[in-house]
């Protein structure tokens, strides 16, 4: 059976008469090589969605995001990116190091293209790409089993307003979110957070 179709998949695609087509696309766009129009794609985003599952299979997806190019390919089958300071939950890389089979979705709204990418995730805190990432804390490598472009009839055609400013640069100090100065977050937060004591740094709702 080809790569990712099971009896679900069939079930479908012969009730609509769709496995001729399915299996077409599999044979001639779906790939475990990151190939070079995939890596300029991937590196010029400044965003993705993020499906993981936990031990029991349940899953989620998270959306991540950073400056262009924080999401790197290493080589034609691995790509890095960084994990920033979040609500310190921890769901999605917490799944990872359970289960770490993930999928990715990249997509470019204001040209109309995206692409999924399937893999293993790892997580090493002492990887040698940290440095490159300020304030990370940790990386987060990927080994693609599929990469695949997707149909882009349905994506809606959006421009970018501004960049978070919450994403961490090496040229400006990164403001503090405004949730972590609230009563019900401030006692709670981690003993080096910079929001117990933000100083200089600006307090910003989003």
């Amino acid at each position: 059976m080809p790569a990712g179709f099971h009896d679900g998949s069939r079930t479908l695609q012969d009730r609509f008469d769709t496995r001729a087509l399915a299996d077409r696309i599999d044979g001639l766009l779906v790939s475990d090589v990151i190939g070079e129009g995939d890596r300029a794609f991937i590196e010029e985003r400044d965003m993705f969605f993020l499906a993981t599952s936990d031990a029991q299979g349940h899953p989620t997806c998270s959306y991540k995001g950073g400056e262009p190019g924080f999401v790197r390919v290493l080589d034609e089958h691995t790509l890095a990116f960084p994990s920033y300071d979040g609500n310190g939950m921890y769901l999605s890389m917490g799944n990872v190091l359970v289960h770490p089979e993930v999928g990715m979705l990249f997509i470019d709204f204001e040209k109309g293209h995206r692409m999924r990418l399937e893999g293993t995730a790892s997580i090493d805190l002492e990887d040698p790409l940290l440095a490159e990432h300020p304030e990370a804390q940790f990386v987060v490598r990927v080994r693609a089993r599929t990469v695949y472009p997707n149909c882009p009839r349905y994506i809606h055609r959006y421009e970018l307003v501004r960049r978070s400013r919450f994403v961490p640069r090496p040229d400006r100090v990164t403001p503090v979110p405004e949730w972590k100065r609230s009563d019900w977050a401030v006692d709670a937060l981690p003993a080096h957070d910079p929001a117990r004591d933000p100083g200089e740094r600006e307090v910003l709702g989003r």
